[in-house]
């Protein structure tokens, strides 16, 4: 026997990518985050692309690895795809101590963090047809 199967949280329209455990703080990775969200997809990795921040990197891997979750697992359309969600959770933080002077020390504290993003397909919005005038 095995477990049931877990529902599904995410809409039918949407596919995620989760990145556990990357060294870096919360706050910075946040900043980071917050560049792309409510972007297309091709926009947002445009974007990440010419970041000239260090982590920039791994969420424009974490972001295509959700575009390419909504390609190939949920049939969704590529070109139709936006950054709905982009979550950054606190994770474990590394302990350790730094020498000062006179005999004592400092704690220094190793932030690591957990990046959620989530793209949804928007559908296109039709045209309004032009009305015609009544004479």
């Amino acid at each position: 026997m095995s477990k049931p199967k877990r529902e599904r949280d995410l809409e039918d329209t949407e596919a995620q990518a989760i990145t556990r455990n990357i060294r870096v703080s919360p706050r910075k990775l946040n900043l980071v985050a917050a560049l792309i969200r409510g972007r297309s997809a091709q926009d947002a990795v445009a974007t990440l692309t010419f970041s000239k921040r260090r982590i920039a990197q791994t969420v424009k891997k974490t972001l295509e690895s959700a575009i390419a979750n909504a390609e190939n697992n949920h049939r969704l359309d590529v070109d139709a795809l936006v950054v709905s969600k982009a979550e950054v959770g606190r994770a474990v933080v590394m302990k350790r101590f730094h020498a000062r002077g006179r005999g004592r020390s400092s704690r220094v504290e190793k932030w690591f963090s957990h990046l959620k993003i989530v793209v949804a397909e928007q559908q296109q919005a039709a045209a309004p047809e032009p009305q015609q005038e009544a004479a």
